[in-house]
């Protein structure tokens, strides 16, 4: 059995490995894919926890939330990004100081 420690490792990394896309990277795409990144490790440290206290299924439901939370994020920034190409035919974030025409 693996220990929570190495999970909870693997967590962190990931989230700083995202948190550093979202900060230097200039493409909204890849700013996306980034939060994308930090809220899967936000899960896999939830579903870590959970383990460790297996009794009580807390971690993995509010994990599933979390989920659900990353596909709504997913789907209303994808429809800013399309609307914001059409406008300015450019996805950097540097651009998009006004969505207006």
């Amino acid at each position: 059995m693996i220990p929570v420690e190495y999970y909870v490792g693997l967590s962190a990394i990931l989230f700083l490995i995202g948190g550093i896309g979202f900060l230097v990277r200039r493409n909204v795409l890849v700013a996306l894919m980034s939060i994308e990144v930090m809220l899967n490790a936000t899960n896999l440290a939830l579903v870590a926890f959970n383990r460790q206290h297996a009794q009580v299924h807390t971690g993995q439901v509010l994990s599933f939330f979390v989920i659900a939370v990353a596909a709504a994020e997913a789907a209303v920034g994808l429809a800013i990004v399309l609307s914001f190409f059409r406008l300015k035919r450019t996805v950097r974030s540097d651009e998009a100081d006004l969505l207006r025409n």
